[in-house]
């Protein structure tokens, strides 16, 4: 059953507990790129990467995190860092014991730290 939109913003806001300017600056580190999956564009960029620009986009426009002012691809985005949040926290207990595993930056990528938690 998919989520309602009311429900996938309200655990966007939970789960994304870094802001922008942490996104930013976590994703200009080395450590960053060298964790997740490589994107089929040929740029050596990875998905979490990407995911991580739109996420920065979205807490830049929307600061107050009003749920009335997402567009309907924020939240399809939301949706997605929503459901990789959920699924890599469920099977990666060593990211909250190892900051520098590889599970543990994949995470911040896509805007979760779980340190932080």
């Amino acid at each position: 059953m998919v989520k309602d939109d009311e429900t996938v913003i309200q655990e966007f806001n939970e789960l994304v507990n870094m802001t922008a300017q942490e996104l930013k600056d976590w994703l200009k580190q080395e450590e960053s790129s060298d964790s997740g999956w490589s994107k089929d564009d040929g740029s050596g960029e990875t998905v979490g990467n990407e995911s991580g620009r739109k996420i920065i986009a979205i807490l830049e426009k929307n600061p107050k995190k009003d749920p009335s002012k997402y567009e309907e691809d924020d939240i399809q985005h939301m949706r997605k860092v929503v459901s990789y949040n959920k699924r890599h926290l469920a099977q990666e207990g060593k990211a909250k014991q190892d900051p520098d595993s590889k599970s543990a930056r994949s995470l911040k990528n896509w805007g979760h730290d779980p340190q932080k938690t």
